[in-house]
């Protein structure tokens, strides 16, 4: 594709046709501060480059900012915002590329399809709520957020354009006087104050936000900015036309004053109480008749296909980060029903394909539309899940065992755990177990609202809003031990398999050092707990030692492998010669294998305390590997199942992309293949679950 030619005679008449090795193919929007161009990447996935405008790449404050930008971006989970795939901030015109991500912005939406309803507004101020509690979590305030800044993905709303966003405790990357942000959503300090800006000032825009979406005006309304600027400061909103259920709610995130404002925990409490129940159904909402939509210009824009509905929003409510989990968690937790009833539904969906005796390949696909499958293997089944459905496959022939559907399905990995089926492991207040061979329910309690679940053995570690963790027994469901960890405010729990302890880490708020602390699953018990050097994540753990990779605390890239032996305290560290952009590991034997965002897969090996190999791949956001030994495979974002020598690094087989109709879909996570009795069990975004056989990639089927 020739270099786009601009309509004017400045800097930007002559638009560039590469950024980094990325091909813009169009473009998706402009605003103040750069071109928004649609990409694609050398695998073929789209993504969204903003390429800054040549005025602003020749300001050393501006590329300071984007810097700032394209580091907060990074730290920002992928569930509640666009991921950041590569950027160059010290390129002649500086870029940064994310994940496309389908659907209008909130401005948009409202524009086209006018206010929303009261459960609309419901869903999307909880989603709201849950991004900017995970935005402020990792301690990065926004400073920006408008409806141009929200995308209503088909996922849940996504909040982009961190163009402004600094840590909580920064300076002010601007000059004296110099006021950033959109005043009709700017809060009153950031006019007053704007060296002492926090987080509240982000539950402020919400406020204001919500308004908008529901009247299609602001709270505070007027054509000139120094007018707006002063109703900000001084004058009461206008909350004309929010529903009643909602207004008080709005109203206290518009309060003057940051601590009177609610923080989105308590947002997420409140709104839970505004509707303790509500449709769990999809909510897809019709486009105007004869109103197809338009291009919107600004920063990160997403256009919706031509006709296609304007927003599908999933129907679960958020989790809830309040509320204690002491003895009223025990008594809840403790108060389980055994059930043998509720019957799973039959088996539907297409027969597989290749049924047929010994290693052979299959494939089954049902509900395409409901994305890629997260499946698990145990107890002799191969267990998988989709928004709103869990199913068994055997995972000999691909032949369906059984299928439930309901709200408990919410499409997060199942996990086999204790000899039953827990269906979904990501949030709620319900826990579930089924029976693998049969799907029919073995026990079913409801429990108080907690911030993290994991597995560990036989054992549901489930940790509660005030850190407390509860230790539930899989088999039964009943509690086993409740108890703080000490060191951790909030402990999230890593295990991995053959694999005695459970592992919470916290690290500094400098990123110096990580506490890492070992406990029994069984019992709560610590078995050891160190600190150790850098900003660290546990990956797997062989031979008596636990494998971590070192991660940048900016800019999350992994850096390093780090060894630790507890038996005799020791440590050691292999750092990686060029750092990998948010990688994902996983160790077989004395091998660490690392995926890294951008396509580069690498082998370090701990004994010999060296990088073995590193293969670039050109699959971007791929899954985590898994190894064999003899073979390393790992999932593409577009359903391609790939495998590479794990001695020498050489890719070796593919199968064929399995993108169906979602080709303009891209997951948050690509779900890892699962090994199953001599078989490579992989997911695609069509709906396909496929096998084929565990040995040489290079006899797979590519065609």
């Amino acid at each position: 594709m020739a270099p786009q030619s601009g309509t004017g005679t400045g800097p930007e008449a002559e638009l560039p046709e590469y950024a980094g090795h990325y091909r813009l193919e169009s473009i998706l929007g402009s605003g103040g501060m750069g071109v928004v161009h649609l990409a694609r990447s050398t695998s073929g996935m789209k993504l969204a480059v903003k390429v800054v405008h040549a005025e602003f790449a020749r300001d050393p404050e501006f590329r300071g900012r984007f810097r700032q930008e394209v580091a907060a971006a990074r730290q920002v989970s992928g569930a509640f915002t666009a991921s950041v795939v590569d950027a160059d901030s010290e390129a002649e015109r500086p870029w940064m590329a994310t994940l496309f991500i389908p659907g209008p912005t909130l401005s948009g939406h409202v524009k086209r399809n006018g206010a929303m309803n009261p459960a609309e507004l419901r869903r999307l101020m909880a989603g709201l709520a849950e991004a900017l509690r995970d935005i402020h979590r990792v301690g990065v305030v926004h400073r920006d957020l408008k409806p141009s800044n929200v995308l209503l993905a088909e996922d849940g709303p996504k909040v982009i354009d961190f163009g402004i966003s600094r840590p909580k405790d920064s300076e002010l990357r601007t000059e004296t006087g110099k006021l950033i942000g959109t005043p009709p959503f700017m809060a009153p300090e950031q006019f007053r104050r704007p060296r002492e800006v926090g987080p509240a000032a982000d539950v402020f825009a919400l406020g204001s936000v919500m308004v908008h979406a529901a009247t299609g005006r602001g709270p505070f309304d007027s054509d000139s900015p120094y007018v707006v600027a002063y109703q900000v400061v001084h004058d009461e909103p206008d909350l004309a036309g929010v529903p009643e259920s909602l207004a008080p709610l709005v109203a206290r995130c518009l309060a003057k004053e940051p601590e009177d404002r609610p923080t989105p925990d308590e947002l997420m409490r409140e709104l839970r109480s505004v509707a303790a129940s509500y449709d769990t159904q999809v909510f897809i909402p019709a486009q105007r008749a004869g109103d197809p939509p338009e291009p919107e210009p600004g920063p990160e824009r997403r256009v919706p296909e031509p006709g296609r509905r304007s927003w599908r929003l999933p129907g679960r409510w958020p989790l809830v980060g309040t509320g204690l989990l002491g003895l009223a968690a025990i008594a809840a937790l403790t108060s389980v029903q055994l059930l043998g009833g509720d019957d799973p539904a039959p088996a539907g969906g297409s027969a597989p394909r290749a049924r047929a005796a010994g290693v052979s390949p299959w494939e089954t696909t049902s509900a395409p539309e409901k994305g890629t499958p997260q499946c698990s293997h145990g107890e002799g089944v191969l267990v998988c899940a989709q928004t709103g459905r869990v199913f068994a496959l055997d995972p000999s022939d691909g032949r369906r065992l059984w299928q439930r559907t309901g709200a408990t399905a919410q499409g997060g990995r199942p996990v086999v755990s204790g000899g039953l089926v827990q269906p979904a492991l990501d949030r709620g207040t319900r826990l579930e177990a089924f029976e693998p061979a049969s799907g029919r329910t073995r026990w079913r309690q409801t429990v108080p609202s907690y911030s993290g679940l994991a597995h560990a053995g036989g054992m549901l570690l489930v940790t509660g809003a005030d850190g407390t963790v509860t230790g539930v027994d899989s088999a039964t469901g009943r509690t086993k031990w409740n108890r703080r960890i000490e060191g951790h405010r909030a402990p999230y729990f890593t295990s991995f398999s053959a694999d005695p302890s459970a592992y919470a880490t916290s690290t500094s708020d400098d990123g110096s050092s990580t506490r890492v602390t070992a406990v029994a699953p069984e019992t709560g018990e610590v078995r050891w707990d160190v600190r150790l050097k850098g900003s660290l994540q546990p990956v797997g753990a062989a031979g008596g030692s636990v494998v971590l990779v070192s991660v940048d605390a900016v800019y999350g890239s992994t850096k390093a492998v780090v060894q630790y032996t507890p038996d005799d305290g020791t440590s050691r560290r292999v750092v990686l010669p060029v750092p990998l952009e948010r990688s994902q590991a996983t160790v077989r034997g004395d091998v660490v294998y690392l995926m890294g965002d951008g396509g580069s897969l690498v082998a370090v090996d701990l004994r010999a305390q060296r990088q073995l190999w590193s293969l670039e791949t050109a699959v971007t956001r791929g899954s985590a590997p898994v190894a064999d030994g003899r073979y390393v495979y790992f999932s593409a974002p577009d359903g391609r199942l790939l495998g590479v020598d794990a001695r020498e690094g050489r890719l070796l087989g593919q199968t064929p992309p399995r993108l169906g109709t979602n080709a303009a879909r891209v997951a948050d996570a690509v779900p890892a293949p699962v090994l199953a009795d001599g078989r490579l069990c992989a997911a695609a975004p069509d709906g396909t679950v496929f096998a084929v056989p565990a040995g040489d990639p290079a006899t797979w089927p590519h065609g």
